[in-house]
């Protein structure tokens, strides 16, 4: 990553956002759950503190130079300005404070990806209540399948999380994406599915868009569902509901220029394919494969394959 993007990342492609400008807000894998599919990894501090972790000017200036270099090139920055990262952006206490920013100095919309574990508290849903489109999770029916698959601080429960999405939904008029990711084998018999339906219809998401683990997974023995019993459980939520996991693993290609550091920045992230760096920067196999072989001399990513995909992720 360059000195000069320190919290932000991308374009990186999304099936949920299109292309996405990342914005990270909370220091690596600080978070208020540990799941046991996170594609970064475990949990290094599970807290429910909200903070003052980065300098907000900080964050608005390296935006600023984003648009200003993309204004020159004549270029689209990016669809979405996604505030996620690397941990729960809902714990950086000035949150708010950052919507607000973006949104006097450009036009793309904004969105936050949440657990929505905080959303009980009133100030996390007035400052998710900023953005354009906020979008939790919810991966379990009851309390215990919830600690299994999210394994969340001890002060946050299922009903918490289900009355905080609830507030959060009579409150905010914008658009409410709920993700659910299901683990074959924890929460994908017809009990769970069926208590599923029912926080969701409290819930009333404008979308449910379901996700299973195609990528590399912390734990071993995570097991994604195959796309035709994702499709089956699709149905039986209800015709709001959308299938969001990448099987194909194909991407629309852009066409903005990279450098090496950019794609250090992805693989920082998340593990990603040669498809998906290749994409996500606008890139030719050929210039993607030479930085991937670059970083692997110096040691500083690793590969795993995962379901016949071989993903890149910096150690």
């Amino acid at each position: 990553m360059s000195e000069e993007q320190k919290y932000l990342y991308g374009p990186v492609p999304s099936r949920r956002l299109g292309r996405s400008l990342g914005v990270d807000i909370v220091p690596f894998k600080v978070c208020t759950l540990d799941c046991i599919y996170c594609q970064l990894g475990r949990t290094s501090e599970k807290t429910t503190e909200r903070k003052d972790y980065v300098d907000v000017e900080a964050v608005l200036a390296e935006l600023r130079e984003i648009l200003r270099c993309a204004q020159n090139d004549k270029k689209r920055v990016a669809d979405f300005i996604t505030i996620s990262g690397s941990g729960e952006p809902t714990l950086n206490a000035r949150l708010g404070q950052l919507i607000e920013g973006i949104k006097k100095i450009t036009n793309i919309p904004v969105a936050v990806l949440t657990s929505g574990t905080l959303l009980t508290n009133q100030s996390v849903r007035a400052d998710c209540a900023k953005a354009d489109v906020v979008m939790p999770s919810l991966d379990a029916g009851d309390d215990q399948t919830f600690r299994k698959v999210n394994r969340p601080h001890k002060d946050i429960s299922i009903e918490n999380l289900i009355a905080g999405l609830c507030a959060f939904r009579n409150e905010f008029a914008g658009q409410m994406w709920l993700e659910v990711f299901f683990v074959e084998g924890l929460n994908t018999d017809a009990e769970q599915i069926g208590k599923i339906k029912d926080a969701i219809e409290l819930i009333r998401p404008d979308k449910i868009q379901l996700n299973t683990a195609v990528r590399p997974t912390p734990e071993p023995g995570v097991k994604r569902l195959d796309a035709e019993k994702l499709q089956a459980i699709a149905e039986k939520l209800g015709e709001k509901c959308e299938v969001v996991a990448d099987f194909s693993r194909q991407r629309c290609t852009g066409h903005i220029e990279r450098k090496a550091e950019d794609v250090l920045s992805m693989l920082k992230r998340r593990p990603c394919s040669l498809n998906d760096i290749c994409s996500g920067l606008g890139i030719g196999r050929n210039e993607a494969l030479k930085y991937i072989s670059h970083f692997q001399q110096q040691g500083v990513i690793d590969s795993e394959e995962k379901d016949g995909i071989i993903f890149f992720k910096a150690n």
